[in-house]
């Protein structure tokens, strides 16, 4: 497998000479500043990738990789008119990609939000923070932050009362926070940043669109797409839906195997693949992790390792939990992922190796003092790759 460290850019936190006392081979990285439905120019790419390649003589290499992502603009999700000039820069982007040898783009297909979480610092029994999704402050927000135009529809009457009485309990401040948490951006995230009023006008575009209008617009897009990744040996790895399920009144439509047999059978281009996300798909308790990564082996071209603890009584709630210890049977995963390698190697080809990433890290230890990315802090990710390193190797033993 190929370890790869997520990098934000210059401003990331975790500089490129921390990533590299990692020992981690490869990069995933993307062009943030510029802006979605833009087409990232060769130069900004080869410049990006200079900071990353460049070394001092004895110095360990990185690589860029990987790239995650190249948003994909609300107007192609929505079929607007004049949304073929966004699928045409998108193409344009990953030819040039391509033309700077990097082959490997995750992207989703996400509307109006990408991952959401609804507590950035969740107080873990150890001392350190995790990421959490809570459901009944992920209510709260609709019904009474938000006041979303049907939102009691999809609730139940005990869900709204104890929303309602959550909501009352909560200062000001803390109302404030969940609703930046929600809809102000979390790093990585492919779409913008949100007041209130622009969110709701947001929703407002996508009332009565439904789960297959959505995928139809996602098959044209590829439609176009696949046939030029094909000629240019680009793999896409299409990313879940982050939670798994419909949010905010918004259809979504890559959450589970089921979903992932749709898309294949729809478009069946060997470009065609998927980010496995461990803790996304695992968030959902119908999606059984080892069995998708063996289902869908050839289709996977990047793998984030991470797991996540449901809920006992809300199974919808959940934190990220470290990278063993989960609701996720990771090491199952990872046995997949490795069963597939050997199946590539004995077959050739050039994408024997299925790039893996640490994904959304506990803050801990000096961390917890520190300013630093949501989920990418740099001690807890290195926790995670190591406890990862340590199943690779303990698997390829027993082979």
């Amino acid at each position: 497998m190929r370890e790869s460290w997520r990098w934000f850019g210059p401003g990331d936190p975790v500089t490129i000479d921390d990533i590299r006392q990692t020992d981690a081979t490869d990069i995933v990285s993307a062009l943030h500043d510029i802006p979605t439905g833009d087409v990232w120019p060769i130069a900004a790419i080869r410049e990006h990738q200079a900071l990353i390649e460049n070394c001092e003589p004895g110095q360990s290499p990185l690589v860029w990789s990987v790239v995650e992502s190249i948003p994909v603009h609300e107007d192609i999700k929505l079929a607007r008119e004049g949304c073929q000039r966004y699928i045409d820069s998108w193409i344009a982007t990953m030819e040039n990609l391509a033309a700077c040898g990097i082959k490997t783009i995750c992207y989703n297909f996400m509307p109006v939000i990408d991952w959401t979480r609804t507590d950035l610092k969740y107080a873990l029994p150890s001392g350190g923070y995790a990421l959490r999704f809570d459901q009944d402050k992920f209510a709260v927000f609709d019904l009474c932050i938000l006041q979303r135009e049907g939102a009691e529809q999809e609730y139940s009457e005990a869900e709204i009362a104890a929303a309602r009485q959550l909501f009352a309990a909560m200062s000001e401040q803390e109302r404030e926070l969940l609703t930046n948490n929600i809809i102000a951006g979390l790093p990585g995230k492919m779409t913008d940043a949100y007041g209130l009023d622009t969110f709701r006008a947001m929703l407002a575009r996508y009332q009565g669109m439904d789960a297959d209008t959505l995928r139809n617009n996602l098959f044209n897009f590829l439609g176009q797409v696949l046939p030029v990744a094909e000629k240019l040996g680009v793999k896409l790895a299409i990313h879940p839906d982050d939670p798994p399920r419909d949010m905010l009144g918004l259809p979504r439509i890559i959450c589970t195997a089921a979903d992932l047999k749709i898309l294949f059978e729809a478009q069946p281009s060997p470009a065609n693949g998927i980010t496995l996300c461990a803790g996304t798909y695992g968030s959902r308790p119908d999606n059984d992790l080892p069995e998708m990564a063996r289902m869908f082996a050839p289709r996977i071209h990047f793998s984030h390792l991470r797991g996540v603890i449901r809920d006992a009584g809300e199974q919808r709630s959940f934190y990220e939990a470290s990278h063993l210890n989960s609701d996720v049977d990771i090491v199952g995963v990872i046995a997949a992922l490795l069963a597939e390698e050997r199946r590539r190697k004995a077959e050739g080809g050039e994408f024997g190796e299925i790039y893996i990433r640490p994904d959304h890290g506990h803050q801990i230890l000096d961390d917890r003092g520190k300013t630093v990315n949501p989920g990418y802090s740099c001690i807890g990710r290195l926790k995670g790759l190591a406890e990862i390193r340590g199943v690779i190797k303990a698997v390829e033993r027993l082979h």
